[in-house]
């Protein structure tokens, strides 16, 4: 059980992060990039910080408010940037590269501990990514790079932040780097976008704001946190594959983006590589694994008898 729950975390943590693309293509449509990124750490921050306020001495430290800068207000405002001018199709497809990149700067940085059986999963939860992202939505070469440098960034905080959280409340950690995002992101959205908030939009997308805030950064980053300081960077980027199929069914289902029997395929495959990648190998895995080692070896063995 003790397990299970950090894993459970994450797959609702997965889950929500898949309604942020749907969410933010309405919502800016009642806020611009900055501002819309600026109003989810200001509104997320402050019940958060009211909850974990015994906690946030500890957690108020210097590499801790610049690793939520980083990783959340830097990530986030890419995010909005580069989906202001893309699809959420071609967005969901870069998320989907995110836990691969988190296995390779583990790996890099001497933190990733990932084998033959969690590296498959990757390439099998990529490959079904590729699978839904496909057929659906405008998009621009430079709304792609910086959704992809949005990635980046995030797979290199996501490497990180266990060493932050380590021996800290997870709650009082994230309220901390919130209030750092908001923070940074709030001067540069008066600067961009000028200091008097727009009004239009409609309900729709102001409720839209409002479930972003919500279901997109407090619930999910907070949920994510906790896990991450329970488990090592590669089972968490794993669940990250919730997201691109989460969103681009949404997607689907609120864009008009097709979503038939290929991408259904797609999603499959994408719950295939998280399972191989974030869960312990079973009996059959490691049968298969002997398997294929003794084909290998059995022409060495019969070239072994020849000589």
């Amino acid at each position: 059980m003790n397990r299970r729950l950090p894993l459970l975390a994450l797959a609702l943590s997965g889950l929500l992060w898949g309604l942020s693309a749907p969410l933010t293509k309405v919502a800016l449509e009642a806020l611009g990039p900055g501002w819309l990124t600026a109003v989810r750490f200001v509104l997320a921050s402050v019940p958060l910080l009211l909850v974990a306020r015994r906690g946030l001495r500890a957690a108020f430290r210097r590499d801790v408010v610049v690793g939520g800068v980083l990783g959340y207000g830097v990530v986030v405002a890419l995010w909005n940037e580069g989906l202001a001018r893309t699809s959420v199709s071609h967005g969901a497809l870069m998320v989907g590269a995110l836990p691969a990149m988190v296995a390779l700067i583990a790996l890099s940085t001497g933190r990733g501990s990932a084998g033959a059986r969690a590296w498959t999963g990757f390439t099998v939860a990529l490959a079904g990514v590729a699978l839904v992202a496909s057929d659906g939505g405008d998009a621009s070469l430079t709304g792609d790079l910086l959704v992809l440098g949005s990635m980046l960034l995030s797979a290199a905080f996501t490497v990180r932040q266990p060493d932050l959280l380590a021996g800290r409340d997870p709650v009082a950690v994230t309220a901390v780097q919130f209030a750092a995002s908001a923070v940074l992101t709030v001067p540069l959205a008066a600067l961009r976008e000028g200091t008097t908030l727009p009004t239009g939009g409609g309900a729709g997308a102001w409720l839209a704001v409002a479930a972003l805030v919500v279901v997109g950064t407090l619930l999910p980053f907070t949920l994510f946190a906790w896990a991450q300081s329970r488990t090592t960077p590669e089972v968490a980027g794993a669940f990250l594959n919730l997201e691109p199929v989460v969103g681009t069914a949404a997607g689907a289902l609120v864009f008009g983006d097709p979503f038939g029997a290929l991408q259904a395929t797609g999603a499959l495959a994408v719950l295939v590589g998280i399972a191989l990648s974030a869960f312990p190998e079973g009996p059959l895995w490691r049968a298969g694994r002997r398997a294929v080692a003794s084909v290998r070896l059995r022409p060495l063995a019969v070239l072994g008898r020849n000589a």
